[in-house]
């Protein structure tokens, strides 16, 4: 995946850094999977029942990130796969450089 590609995917606002994202929940493990339209698809194990995948997504993104859980808030899309991450204390720049590592070759 192109640092472009990750350009489109990741903003900045007066919030933070916005990241589009859509949850694949159910899966056999944690992981980025690439993207999907203008967003990182993210394979996460949890079910999504009770608010788990949100749960469970917040977690993976503050651990892949290395930043506490309460830098990383659901902006919108509780209830659906397609989501919008903000990140607070990180720069685009930053957040494109802790992912990159991440992502699938």
């Amino acid at each position: 995946m192109s640092k472009e590609t990750l350009g489109q995917i990741i903003r900045e606002s007066q919030q933070g850094v916005i990241v589009a994202v859509h949850v694949v929940p159910r899966s056999p493990r944690d992981e980025i999977a690439g993207t999907y339209g203008n967003a990182l698809r993210i394979r996460l194990k949890a079910p999504p029942v009770e608010g788990a995948a949100n749960a469970a997504l917040l977690a993976f993104m503050a651990q892949v990130l290395d930043i506490p859980r309460r830098q990383v808030k659901i902006l919108s899309g509780q209830t659906s796969r397609h989501k919008l991450l903000v990140i607070s204390n990180l720069t685009k720049d930053q957040v494109q450089q802790k992912l990159i590592p991440n992502l699938p070759h």
